[in-house]
């Protein structure tokens, strides 16, 4: 993957794009493209590109133009496909000059228009110019792997891979959107197009938009691409020919996946998904695969037993790292530098030192097991929407204890959690089952607690229920049609999935130290395959992801395919008061710098605060752990990407390659 910049001219008779400040802004993206820059300028455009090399080392550089340079793209990504698309392209007699997948887009694009994108597969986020006809094509991979944003201001277009590239103009304004604080503080992260930061837009995954010089004042969004499921519950009948296409596409997708010119590893958790992954790849090489996996100091969140007995059974050559609080506390500033996003956990943390021990081991490309959760029904949120269901359908019943705790066994050794837990389950909205979001309102109830804590000022115009309202307006039509289990998985896709893990804990968080992460069930046909599944076939009962232990038992340990599910987590507000308190903390947090950032409460902070200071982070409510990292995530923003801490300096090393530069202004004789 790459970054990717740019400047469009919104007036035919405005000044010429600043040659420049697209270099800078491409600059400040050096982390996600370290080999080197390149410019293409014109009377109308500047893109600029930041390249991290994968595919065709010498000969993918960029911005990349056709023949006749009247089409140019700046692309960020990988397309899987390239090679097939690139024989049925040449058999129409298109001809190419590189082995890179980036010229098939531009080729793509001449033979299919905007529609080449339902050829894709692969991730991608890119900018297409069109000289010709004066048009800019923007488009984003059907999950929002990759990232675009893109903010107007004086009559000019900025878009970038990230919002710290935008600001390195020092003409479009800073500041927190209350909008999509609001999102973040209840879906866990602003559901595209909207983003954190007020007047900059994402383009929403799946989506390609078009903006013509002289006609429009803004991008033209069209999406493409949403998760679909039957409308009606599929009849149960021969399982064996499901469960083996189940087995065929994810192989197919992880395959695929391996195509670069560097080598491939692969993370390895010790769960199921990601262990799938490298089996599948560790059967079909000569040499050991290489993996990659984070164990930390405390017990409680460690895996480190389960990667082990992976990597025996697999026989990859393995590398791991050790986290602890220190390790969190010390890069928690970069990984929200990175993430440029509100964070209501510190899991980022482990997956930025992880993804810099990949570098550090001379890897730039890394499979992981993202989306089978989401595909294949394996998170908690599911079995308690079931649950909850059951509950709301049998009010008598005396199973509900027992369901309690088939969903979580270690309550047994703790009354008073369970009694909780209890309450939270049977609290309100219970029987209203036909609330489009019955299986998200507990936890997004929960996290919308935080907002209480908010400056009032930040909290003006936003409801209490504007966040849910603006989400339920973007539902599908067909929406309320489908399964219990169907609703679900939508809203997980479209908010945590694009929004948190694919974003703030994983892309962002690889490109920071310059690896690229691929995601094999995330693959077209792995999602086409899962999303028509039955319903029993991701969760029979309370057995998540049913089908995935069928189709892939035979080459997993018994240990891991046996397993309880153990979500990934980390340590919260103990990294920040257990052994000490980093400085940045102190100041961050002070009265002084809460009124200057104006985003929360300064008394509220306080108190929280103090709350953490005498339990030394520990033993502190799910609601707690959760306002203390939004509210440090926040105000790290607030001194390094809002008030410009960090950004005025992103895009001054001038030093690095410049692999393509190509400036038509200046060869006509024009001057900026």
């Amino acid at each position: 993957m790459c970054g990717i910049a740019g400047l469009i001219n919104l007036r035919t008779d405005a000044p010429l794009p600043d040659r420049e400040l697209a270099l800078r802004m491409a600059r400040a993206l050096r982390h996600r493209g370290p080999d080197g820059f390149g410019i293409y300028r014109d009377r109308h455009v500047a893109l600029a590109h930041a390249r991290l090399s994968i595919i065709d080392l010498d000969g993918g550089w960029q911005p990349m133009a056709n023949a006749e340079e009247t089409l140019w793209v700046c692309f960020n990504g990988e397309i899987f496909n390239y090679i097939e698309l690139r024989e049925e392209l040449a058999a129409k007699g298109h001809r190419f000059r590189t082995k890179s997948d980036t010229e098939v887009l531009i080729h793509a694009y001449a033979e299919h228009g905007e529609a080449m994108v339902d050829r894709l597969n692969g991730q991608w986020a890119f900018v297409l110019w069109d000289a010709r006809r004066r048009r800019a094509l923007f488009a984003r991979d059907p999950v929002g792997i990759n990232p675009l944003f893109w903010t107007t201001h004086g009559g000019v277009l900025r878009f970038a891979s990230e919002v710290k590239s935008l600001f390195q103009d020092p003409a479009v304004p800073r500041a927190i959107s209350r909008e999509g604080l609001d999102e973040a503080l209840t879906f866990w992260a602003p559901v595209a197009p909207r983003t954190p930061y007020q007047g900059v837009h994402q383009i929403p995954p799946g989506a390609v938009a078009t903006l013509e010089l002289d006609r429009d004042a803004a991008p033209r969004v069209s999406v493409r691409f949403r998760p679909e499921f039957p409308v009606e519950r599929a009849p149960r009948g021969d399982e064996a020919p499901l469960v083996s296409r189940v087995r065929e596409v994810i192989r197919g997708g992880a395959t695929i996946r391996l195509r670069a010119d560097v080598p491939v590893g692969s993370y390895l958790s010790g769960g199921l998904d990601s262990t799938i992954v490298a089996a599948l790849i560790a059967s079909n090489r000569e040499v050991p695969l290489r993996t990659f996996s984070v164990e930390f100091t405390e017990r409680e969140f460690d895996e480190a037993e389960h990667q082990r007995a992976a990597v025996a059974h697999l026989g990859t050559s393995h590398a791991s790292i050790q986290c602890g609080d220190a390790e969190i506390a010390r890069v928690f500033p970069d990984v929200v530098y990175h993430a440029e996003a509100p964070l209501l956990r510190t899991a980022p943390a482990p997956l930025f030192i992880l993804a810099n021990l990949v570098r550090q081991s001379g890897y730039r490309v890394v499979l992981t097991g993202e989306g089978a959760d989401e595909l294949f029904a394996g998170y908690d949120i599911f079995r308690e929407d079931r649950v909850r269901r059951f509950w709301a359908r049998h009010p008598d019943s005396k199973l509900r204890p027992q369901l309690l705790l088939r969903l979580y066994p270690y309550l047994q050794r703790s009354p008073v959690a369970q009694v909780e837990m209890a309450k939270a389950f049977f609290g309100r909205n219970l029987t209203q089952t036909d609330d489009p979001f019955y299986s998200h309102r507990p936890r997004w109830d929960a996290t919308s607690r935080i907002k209480l804590m908010l400056d009032p000022a930040m909290r003006e115009g936003v409801g209490a229920t504007a966040a849910t309202d603006r989400l339920a307006a973007q539902l599908p039509g067909d929406f309320m049609r489908w399964t219990p289990l169907a609703r679900a998985q939508y809203l997980e896709i479209t908010t945590l999935l694009s929004g948190y893990l694919l974003s703030s804990q994983g892309e962002r968080m690889m490109m920071a130290n310059s690896v690229e992460g691929r995601f094999p069930f995330l693959d077209p046909d792995v999602m086409d395959v899962a999303d028509a599944l039955p319903d029993a076939l991701k969760l029979r009962a309370l057995d998540e992801k049913h089908v995935l232990k069928r189709a892939m038992g035979d080459l997993l340990p018994r240990g891991v395919l046996e397993r309880k599910k153990q979500p990934y987590r980390a340590p919260v507000v103990q990294p920040f008061f257990g052994a000490g308190t980093p400085d940045y903390v102190e100041a961050c947090l002070s009265p002084e710098a809460i009124k200057d950032a104006g985003i929360w409460q300064a008394q509220a902070v306080a108190s929280l605060v103090a709350k953490c200071r005498r339990t030394g982070g520990k033993s502190m409510s799910n609601t707690d752990d959760m306002a203390f990292c939004a509210i440090l995530s926040t105000q790290l923003m607030a001194r390094d990407l809002i008030q410009g801490a960090r950004v005025v300096s992103a895009g001054d090393d001038t030093s690095g390659r410049l692999g393509v530069d190509v400036d038509r202004a200046r060869d006509a004789g024009r001057s900026p």
